[in-house]
């Protein structure tokens, strides 16, 4: 008889192994958990940096499109673009066509307009980017400009920025 109940007790977990079995298991889920959780932050915060790029992209293309439009129209290539508060910081929308259409930098947030495009009207539901164009001349001859444009943002009481340079050329 005594040969079967040490039978039994070889077959069960000791209260040791199941303190050790629970932490193991309890550790693997916090660690999943912690992964899990720092992923959905990381994903959570990249919506913001997307737009953000996107508006400065913009910024840079609208800036290419008042440079076209002034070699279309037989003007100088930088006309406006040079002369304007843009070596102070400027801000333009997407229906910016003319140099007419740079704004001195007023340090005011973008707005989502009724046609869901990001813009400095007023009236728009305000958003959390910001979008300041620098343009400055490079080089000696005047043939080349710098476009720099910063998009910043406050997202979660963190301040974030992404600044962005592009070079025009004389094309005409």
């Amino acid at each position: 008889m005594k040969h079967n109940i040490d039978n039994i007790k070889q077959k069960g977990f000791t209260v040791a192994e199941m303190i050790i079995a629970i932490a193991v298991l309890s550790f693997g889920i916090i660690l999943i958990y912690g992964a899990f959780f720092a992923s959905f932050n990381a994903t959570y915060s990249v919506g913001p940096r997307f737009t953000a790029t996107y508006l400065a992209n913009e910024g840079q293309e609208i800036i290419k499109n008042i440079r076209d439009n002034n070699i279309l129209n037989s003007d100088s290539w930088s006309l406006g673009l040079v002369e304007s508060s843009c070596s102070d910081g400027c801000q333009v929308d997407y229906k910016a066509l003319i140099y007419s259409d740079i704004a001195d930098y007023d340090d005011t947030f973008l707005t989502l307009n009724e046609d869901g495009f990001y813009s400095h009207q007023v009236g728009g539901t305000p958003t959390m980017f910001k979008r300041r164009i620098l343009i400055s001349e490079v080089g000696e001859d005047g043939d080349v400009l710098k476009v720099n444009v910063l998009v910043s943002w406050t997202y979660k009481g963190g301040v974030f920025s992404l600044n962005i340079d592009q070079y025009l050329y004389d094309q005409s």
